[in-house]
């Protein structure tokens, strides 16, 4: 598709903090990792290479470890959500209906891939499996509203609620 394209992070003094008392409270637990990793993922959104190695820092651990375990379990994500978090199902119902189609349009009108974020920080894009709505398939999500019964020609009149 495009080149991927990266947004700088941009983690406060705040956040920082946070993070730093996140750690302090699980350092010297055994198998903190992950709990620190989910509470990080929680205050930044996303656990960019700049959180990883605060917490491998922090844990005296090799950012290697950090990197592994970030990039092993699908929960953890490494580019931040836009403001516009849209999630295309691409459950057997959903796809079967074109959801694939559907996902297409999308990335050829973003100019990004499943799992990036446009470079203004507005929209992300993201498969995603069954959500539960097979009723109403082909089904998005855009944050928490549901859209159902789609073609990719709702693609357009869906992008211009969230201009």
């Amino acid at each position: 598709m495009s080149e991927k394209k990266t947004i700088p992070f941009q983690g406060t003094p705040q956040q920082e903090e946070q993070l730093k008392a996140v750690i302090q409270s699980h350092k010297d637990e055994k198998g903190a990792l992950i709990p620190v990793l989910h509470e990080a993922q929680e205050i930044y959104g996303y656990l960019p290479i700049e959180v990883q190695t605060m917490i491998a820092d922090g844990l005296g651990i090799p950012l290697s470890e950090v990197y592994g375990i970030v990039t092993f379990y699908t929960q953890f994500k490494l580019e931040p959500k836009g403001q516009y978090h849209i999630a295309i199902c691409l459950g057997t119902a959903c796809y079967v209906k074109g959801s694939g189609d559907i996902l297409e349009e999308f990335k050829n009108k973003l100019g990004i891939d499943v799992g990036q974020c446009t470079s203004d920080a507005k929209y992300s894009l993201e498969a995603t499996r069954c959500i539960g709505a097979c009723g109403l398939a082909p089904v998005l999500t855009v944050n928490d509203e549901v859209y159902g019964r789609l073609t990719k020609h709702d693609v357009d009149d869906i992008m211009k609620k969230y201009v």
